[in-house]
């Protein structure tokens, strides 16, 4: 997209909340982070919205008939998130009034979706990364932003992974070879709310 010319650029971001459904919480890895996860996510929502970032939920879901499984799932033999189950279904303490949603097949949130003519449409130029998992979904969908010249934030605090090691080392990855923040939830709603007061004066 070659939107910008820093990777600190953030002055018309998009919130990516990723793969906040059911089925991926169900893993005992990622169940304990459930309750900071959802609440610093409905945070990042809620300020999202009053300063006018938009808000895109993305989420994991597959077709019964294998026609949109992975090599790793077919090589299995077994699929999951399917549409219409409880499993592919958001949590249900999430406040996503007024996001819009993109689904997708594959760990990244631009693959195969529409993800980039909506940033377009929206004239988002950088991102705000949350959800899981840091080490599959979050760091893929940060990889194809980067190569799309878009500067990407990651809410630590919003985001895990099963494997806590696995998670620190995409993070760390995700900062040095590609320049992307590592920030609080705080601290994205600080910057925010300060682009948003400099709009008024």
């Amino acid at each position: 997209m070659g939107a910008t010319d820093s990777t600190s650029d953030f002055r018309h971001p998009a919130l990516l909340l990723i793969d906040l459904q059911r089925g991926f919480f169900a893993d005992p890895g990622l169940t304990a982070w459930r309750q900071q996860i959802t609440a610093n996510c409905n945070r990042l929502a809620a300020a999202a919205a009053r300063a006018g970032v938009p808000v895109i939920s993305v989420r994991t879901v597959h077709k019964e008939d294998k026609s949109t499984w992975t090599l790793k799932m077919l090589e299995d033999g077994q699929g999951y998130l399917f549409e219409g189950t409880a499993k592919a279904g958001y949590l249900e303490e999430l406040e996503l009034a007024g996001a819009i949603e993109v689904v997708k097949r594959r760990d990244s949130a631009f693959w195969n979706t529409e993800l980039t003519t909506l940033l377009l449409q929206r004239r988002a130029s950088s991102l705000v990364l949350a959800g899981v998992a840091t080490d599959t979904c979050i760091r893929a969908t940060a990889s194809d932003a980067f190569a799309a010249n878009l500067p990407v934030a990651v809410a630590t605090d919003a985001c895990a992974s099963s494997d806590p090691q696995a998670g620190r080392n995409a993070l760390e990855y995700m900062s040095t070879q590609h320049r992307q923040k590592l920030m609080a939830t705080e601290e994205i709603i600080s910057l925010w709310t300060r682009q948003e007061e400099r709009k008024c004066h």
